[in-house]
């Protein structure tokens, strides 16, 4: 089977209008005044123009994490920097990678903190293989600081406006009603920390998960111990507010998922 047809709108994008990238009705505003004003323009502008050039770019959608994560379920928010690179990899969600592709070194050492911290074995490949859609429809909204990125090169879309909505976005999590987690891991996630009201959300700061970082100091991810630490914040948080839950182990599907408390 051909895992890049000719028809290229499964796996990179094909649009640079923001109409053809669904969101949850509880985004939507904050998308529209983005793309209404001159930074969602120029950058509307700069994807179109790249498309026509035949540029290959990736995700095919790039609001994917706002179409499964509606800002009134979202309990914690994971930023990355910028989608996967290679064929076939992104699918719109920071770490997580379409069915299917070999689970990167990034989202590997992430799964190796998850089993070290929380003590819970993850699956071989291709059960349930690198893909977090399970995060996403459980309130994790997995999201990057730059939302789309050329075939080959990294950060290639880095500083054409992504930076803007995503600041909005996070603003608006941040704004809402819920008490969240926030898991910042790398520079560029940590430069969105003074969106955030810590007097009421919990942050969370390590270096990126990248092999290249990853047990580097001051702030090792390896190690780090984020997932118990959400963990025990949001139990403490449900013992005065109602239920919560944490990320669920997307081994389980999506219907049969431990909950935090």
């Amino acid at each position: 089977m051909d895992l890049f047809p000719q028809d290229r709108s499964d796996w990179c994008l094909q649009s640079a209008h923001a109409a053809d990238w669904p969101v949850a009705p509880g985004w939507q505003a904050t998308v529209d005044a983005f793309f209404a004003a001159p930074p969602g323009q120029v950058l509307q502008g700069f994807l179109a123009e790249r498309i026509a050039q035949k540029a290959v770019i990736y995700p095919p959608q790039p609001l994917r994490a706002l179409a499964l994560t509606p800002p009134e379920r979202v309990h914690t928010v994971i930023l990355g920097q910028d989608p996967y690179h290679g064929r076939g990899q992104a699918e719109g969600l920071a770490f997580s990678v379409a069915h299917g592709q070999p689970v990167p070194p990034s989202l590997r050492n992430i799964l190796k903190e998850w089993q070290r911290d929380l003590g819970e074995a993850w699956p071989a490949m291709p059960v349930p293989g690198g893909s977090l859609v399970a995060w996403a429809q459980q309130g994790v909204l997995l999201l990057n600081t730059c939302l789309t990125v050329e075939d080959g090169q990294p950060a290639s879309h880095q500083g054409k406006g992504w930076e803007t909505l995503t600041d909005a976005l996070i603003s608006r999590v941040s704004d809402g009603a819920g008490r969240v987690v926030f898991m910042l891991w790398g520079t560029s996630a940590q430069q969105k920390r003074p969106l955030i009201d810590e007097t009421r959300h919990l942050v969370l700061c390590a270096n990126h998960p990248s092999p290249l970082s990853a047990l580097r100091g001051p702030e090792p991810f390896m190690g780090c111990g984020h997932f118990s630490k959400a963990q025990k914040w949001c139990m403490a948080i449900a013992a005065g507010s109602g239920p919560s839950q944490r990320p669920p182990n997307p081994a389980q599907g999506s219907g049969s998922h431990k909950n935090m408390a």
